[in-house]
């Protein structure tokens, strides 16, 4: 199985990179792109995938801490 990137955008959505299934609470799988990003914000209107609303509505930069 490849590898899985997930992205934190500054700002903004969650970028998911790779081959992933993606299902509801039901567990019905929605339909996807190999490239997804997911709300993060709360305001789309196409969740759970990003939709843009949140361009200048939704401020958050997530950083890892460094690993001594």
């Amino acid at each position: 199985m490849s590898k899985v990137k997930i992205k934190v955008n500054d700002n903004g959505s969650y970028e998911i990179d790779g081959d992933v299934e993606l299902v509801d609470g039901k567990g019905k799988e929605l339909e996807t792109k190999n490239n997804k990003y997911l709300c993060r914000c709360g305001l789309s209107k196409t969740k759970p995938f990003c939709d843009g609303t949140h361009r200048g509505r939704f401020e958050s930069v997530v950083r890892a801490e460094e690993i001594k």
